[in-house]
């Protein structure tokens, strides 16, 4: 096979400029959140659009033919929010030094702190050389805005080395995750436990189950439109609390349910009929992603069951392997969700300020590590049966 070189890059101010064709050619088989849809659906309802400090900007790669080739979402950001990389601290330190760090460049799922591919290639005997394109194209973008950095949260494995080798920093986070131990249900989930971690849950699920509650599972083509606007404020509850922007609109929840289908699902819990919380979730054919809560009025235990144990209910009755359910949150450990290390990875374009952050992620990743195995230590399983 001939080679496609030479490769062009261009840019797209949104991502339903770009063909739905080279979406699916490019992302992963049945992804919920790298298709054709998510990212245009998100920044057409404002929730990564320019005016919540989200400019799309996303790298095209041509081949001499004209043919999409690769892929590189990629936005032009004003703070922090809602990128999962945590570099406030990064921010404060540019400017104690009088320096200025916004705007910076991301390519990541907006308000999704979920690992996966971001130079989207499709394998060939071009695939190295299309990926080189495309970092050299973000960072000649970066340069040309006056960007201080470019930052690609949380890559998919086979990312980390290429985006090491071309310069970028890495850093390290822990989330938690699930991963079925090949336990048939529910039940013999729980009995990968210690008897007095198995009694916890047991207690907390009938606490729920005793409440009058009823608890349904629903995907995004079982819900509709007219039902958003009471789900979507249970959502907003929870970001209202904290003085949060609720970056969803009911609007774009609706149609990310009809774009998405069955990728989509909702726990949904009810009291006489009207919904009280809701945990939102997203699914490929392996993973389920737990992505948003809310809830009205105060029901023990009522978090732990939408957004933990239905989710993990859901994945053994699927057949999904790995259940993700968001970002932080040690409360995870107790039911069976191990500490996992992910990784980010940052061009800086000031040679100081790259010197400084390399010191500062060396100390970080240790102290990540360590905190890792630290937590390990209160998982709730059997000796026989821990994970390694």
């Amino acid at each position: 096979m001939s080679p496609l070189l030479p490769i062009s890059i261009s840019r797209a101010a949104s991502a339903d400029a770009i063909p739905r064709a080279a979406w699916t050619r490019l992302c992963p088989p049945g992804h919920p959140f790298l298709n054709a849809d998510f990212l245009a659906i998100i920044e057409q309802h404002g929730a990564a659009a320019r005016p919540w400090g989200w400019t799309p900007c996303h790298l095209v790669a041509s081949d001499a033919g004209n043919t999409i080739v690769g892929l590189l979402p990629l936005y032009v950001k004003t703070h922090s929010h809602g990128d999962f990389i945590y570099d406030w601290s990064w921010a404060a330190a540019y400017r104690q030094l009088g320096r200025e760090y916004y705007p910076k460049l991301m390519s990541c799922v907006p308000h999704t702190p979920v690992a996966g591919p971001r130079l989207l290639v499709a394998d060939g005997p071009d695939a190295t050389a299309i990926r080189q394109a495309l970092v050299d194209g973000a960072q000649q973008l970066s340069k040309h805005a006056g960007a201080s950095s470019w930052h690609v949260a949380l890559p998919g494995d086979d990312e980390i080395n290429l985006l090491q080798n071309e310069g970028l920093l890495i850093s390290d986070d822990v989330q938690f995750h699930w991963v079925d131990p090949g336990c048939g249900d529910f039940d013999g989930y729980l009995s990968t436990f210690s008897a007095a971690k198995r009694r916890k849950v047991r207690a907390e699920r009938r606490r729920v189950a005793e409440s009058g509650l009823s608890i349904e599972t629903r995907h995004g083509d079982q819900i509709e439109a007219a039902e958003w606007p009471l789900l979507h404020a249970l959502y907003a509850s929870t970001f209202e609390r904290f003085n949060n922007h609720a970056a969803f609109s009911a609007a774009c929840f609706a149609d990310l349910a009809a774009a998405l289908g069955r990728r989509m699902v909702a726990f949904i819990a009810r009291d006489a009929g009207v919904p009280v919380a809701i945990a939102l979730c997203f699914r490929s054919d392996e993973a389920l992603y737990g992505r948003y809560w809310g809830g009205s009025g105060h029901y023990h235990s009522l978090h732990f069951e939408l957004c933990f144990y239905q989710g993990i209910a859901y994945c053994l009755r699927e057949g999904l392997r790995r259940f993700e359910p968001g970002a932080g949150g040690e409360h995870k450990l107790a039911r069976g969700f191990t500490p996992t290390i992910v990784h980010s990875a940052h061009w800086i374009s000031d040679p100081q300020m790259r010197q400084l952050l390399s010191r500062h992620l060396a100390r970080q990743s240790e102290a990540v590590a360590e905190y890792r195995d630290a937590a390990a230590m209160h998982l709730p399983f059997r000796c026989d049966t821990a994970p390694d």
